[in-house]
């Protein structure tokens, strides 16, 4: 019950951007609702079919579809399966509506393989027992519209159910949303990008991880498993995620900018209140986590490892600029080279250092801090 009473409070809070948006699901993953219209959408390499268009919303053209629903108010449901090399799924509404993921394989060589055009929620459902994988090319097609990943939302997305999704981004992020990004349930989430990608999981207004099985990989050099624009809160599930890229140097005018690889970059507050988080960093510089402002973890299990060199980068397994507070839970942060934990402090005294990088509330079972590992356990 606890556990259920602390998902709802987070998913209220990250619902505060957006206060207007119900977190009723129903209308949009099961389309039992009154008014639902459910839409079914298979490919194959020749060509998309569709079932239950009553309304006249579904265009083909070869293997690329487009659902524009105007300015129409029903509770809008898409089912989609199959299997398709070279398609794609683009939608324009002006309402929320749900994605029921029954058995999708679907490539697109040269953009998103799904691009949501509207601006309010999308549920993702990915079907019980069911495979799902989504693929980008290693270039997109210039367009008019935002592209800015294989799956990719103008709107928040709910990832939910209890099926299997995977999403390699060859070109961009795998998944990225300009609003906010939520996993819920039972879901078995798999985020990728190869060596020209840039972010696993990217969100302009916030990350939520409630629940699930989430793994994250980026190889990509200054790539990031997650790229939080604001907020990044962990509060169930089992995630894990690695980089191996190394720095990523670019000069512009004459301004040499560099990038390290993370785990996670959160641009505002990271907290950790449950669940289970492994992040591992393997590249030049590498960082586990790196925030903006404090990172604070009252439960759940933390483990921060970077094994990368110090040729370019510093590597970092957990930095702040502004501090970390351990409260609760278990917290591992350890390096090879450099410091273990970063809040700005600085000290000749590397034992002084050490100490003071974290903060710590409450009476732990285990405290060991030392540059290169620090251990809380509660």
């Amino acid at each position: 019950m606890r556990k259920s009473l602390l998902s709802l409070t987070l998913l209220a809070a990250a619902l505060t951007a957006c206060q207007n948006d119900d977190t009723d699901f129903s209308a949009y993953t099961s389309g039992d609702a009154t008014s639902a219209s459910v839409v079914r959408i298979t490919w194959t390499d020749s060509g998309a079919s569709v079932s239950g268009d009553d309304n006249g919303y579904v265009s083909i053209s070869g293997t690329d579809v487009t659902v524009n629903t105007g300015s129409a108010s029903d509770s809008l449901l898409l089912v989609l399966s199959g299997s398709c090399s070279d398609g794609s799924l683009l939608i324009y509404r002006q309402r929320k509506f749900g994605i029921r993921l029954d058995g999708l394989t679907l490539t697109n060589d040269d953009g998103p393989a799904i691009n949501n055009q509207c601006g309010k929620s999308l549920y993702i459902e990915c079907a019980s027992g069911t495979t799902n994988t989504l693929t980008d090319g290693t270039a997109y097609a210039e367009q008019t519209i935002d592209q800015k990943g294989t799956l990719f939302s103008e709107g928040q997305i709910y990832l939910l159910g209890s099926g299997t999704l995977s999403v390699n981004g060859n070109y961009k992020n795998a998944i990225a949303s300009d609003d906010y990004i939520t996993i819920l349930g039972d879901i078995t989430l798999n985020a990728a990008t190869s060596t020209t990608g840039t972010n696993g999981i990217k969100a302009n207004d916030g990350i939520f991880i409630l629940g699930g099985t989430t793994t994250v990989s980026v190889e990509s050099d200054g790539g990031r498993g997650i790229r939080s624009e604001a907020q990044t809160v962990i509060g169930g599930g089992t995630t894990t995620i690695t980089t191996t890229g190394d720095c990523k140097i670019e000069t512009t005018d004459g301004i040499t900018d560099t990038t390290s690889c993370a785990c996670i970059k959160s641009d505002s507050l990271f907290t950790m209140t449950a669940g289970t988080l492994t992040v591992t960093s393997t590249g030049d510089g590498g960082k586990g986590i790196n925030c903006s402002q404090n990172i604070e973890v009252s439960g759940g299990t933390l483990t921060a490892t970077t094994t990368g060199s110090n040729d370019t980068g510093k590597p970092k397994a957990v930095k702040s600029d502004t501090g970390i507070i351990v409260s609760g839970g278990s917290f591992t942060a350890s390096v090879r080279k450099s410091w273990a934990c970063d809040n700005g402090y600085e000290s000749n005294d590397e034992a002084d250092q050490a100490a003071n990088c974290v903060t710590i509330v409450g009476t732990p079972v285990t405290q060991s801090l030392a540059k290169k590992s620090v251990v809380i356990e509660f």
